[in-house]
């Protein structure tokens, strides 16, 4: 596939839109449309036989969502993906980490989007006070523990697929011994 054109359809703060013209392998030519937004972290906050979770209201699913804490820059910022996912632990959680281990890098949905993210295993954990941003005001923490976490994904009730992948990759480090 090969990127005949491409035009900004929509843009903002946090993303872009973009429609590109392509010529397929066969010469014939068609519309792609691709989301490009920046890259963030997922940390997992690994704390004895159990991991600190977040839950908050998803305004584009309607609920109340369990997650792993992640972000992104906020507009206009950039730096390493290490430094973000310590400041996300730290903003949702309120814990730092004395060891961060990244586990790999995901993409979020490649059939339509750019964006990825890197998984960082978050270990010896100390408390603090959270800061989170204004949006976040719903937000709690709680310790999940394994067994419970591993019923929640089965059965569908934590569906956020960011969450699920970067336990999946936990779950193949552990189960391989990479990155230790």
């Amino acid at each position: 596939m090969r990127q005949l054109s491409s035009r900004t359809v929509y843009s903002n703060a946090w993303l872009t839109l973009r429609e590109d013209e392509v010529e397929l392998a066969d010469g014939r030519s068609g519309v792609y449309a691709v989301v490009d937004k920046p890259d963030f972290a997922v940390v997992v906050p690994r704390d004895g036989d159990g991991f600190w979770m977040v839950e908050q209201h998803r305004y584009p699913v309607g609920r109340r969502t369990l997650e792993f804490p992640m972000g992104g820059w906020p507009a206009g910022r950039s730096g390493p993906l290490a430094d973000l996912a310590r400041a996300e632990l730290r903003e949702e959680t309120g814990l730092r980490a004395g060891r961060l281990t990244r586990l790999g890098h995901l993409s979020t949905a490649n059939g339509f989007s750019s964006q990825g993210f890197d998984v960082f295993l978050a270990e010896e954990l100390t408390a603090g006070p959270t800061d989170r941003e204004p949006t976040e005001a719903d937000m709690v923490h709680r310790l999940v523990p394994r067994a419970e976490l591993a019923e929640l994904v089965r059965s569908g009730a934590v569906d956020d697929a960011t969450t699920v992948a970067a336990y999946a990759l936990l779950l193949v480090t552990e189960a391989t011994g990479a990155g230790r």
